[in-house]
């Protein structure tokens, strides 16, 4: 009997074990939330991206729940042009040096087929933080093709006010304030 509460005691740790919900670290070399807004009461749209971002997606395949967090340095900011990169760093726009980081948080939801179907969270842009929710797009955990190690990847996408954050540069000029958000992450198993 006590050979058999053994193994028993055993299996049952080695399943706990499997459910353990797991820690990804995001990959700052394949995470670039990007956005894109009107630009001169729709003359044009513009694009830009972030190339520094941290962060991590904390995954419970078994629970069917998880946490995402993702830390973005504002100063990494590129449209591509660099006076327009300048001049959105400025206290006028995004007012980098007083607010030189962004946050998005949030709890993986809508879980279809064993995979979320958005992120129920909050944007925290300029100083303000407030309820957005990401759509996801896509969503997969497998063994990554070089390393092997287990990865996540995701795409996301919300729109929200920018003006509702304090960015409303152009709003007089009859600017639209609506924001195109796209989260684009891959992280790996810490």
């Amino acid at each position: 009997m006590p050979k058999r509460l053994l193994t028993l005691l055993l299996a049952s740790a080695v399943g706990c074990a499997v459910a353990a919900p797991a820690t990804y670290k995001i990959d700052p070399s394949q995470t670039y939330p990007s956005f894109e807004a009107n630009l001169m009461g729709g003359l044009s749209v513009w694009r830009g991206k972030f190339g520094k971002t941290e962060g991590s997606v904390v995954f419970d395949k078994v629970a069917g729940k998880g946490r995402v967090e993702i830390i973005v340095d504002m100063d990494s900011l590129d449209f591509g042009h660099e006076k327009m990169n300048d001049y959105a760093k400025k206290p006028d726009v995004f007012h980098v040096a007083k607010y030189p980081k962004a946050t998005y948080s949030g709890a993986l939801a809508g879980f279809e087929a064993g995979k979320p179907t958005r992120v129920d969270g909050t944007l925290t842009l300029h100083g303000v933080t407030k309820p957005l929710t990401l759509k996801i797009n896509t969503f997969n955990c497998k063994a990554h093709p070089m390393t092997k190690k287990e990865f996540c990847n995701a795409d996301a996408i919300a729109t929200f006010k920018r003006d509702e954050f304090g960015v409303d540069t152009g709003k007089a000029w009859g600017f639209n304030m609506d924001v195109i958000l796209r989260i684009q992450v891959e992280a790996g198993i810490k």
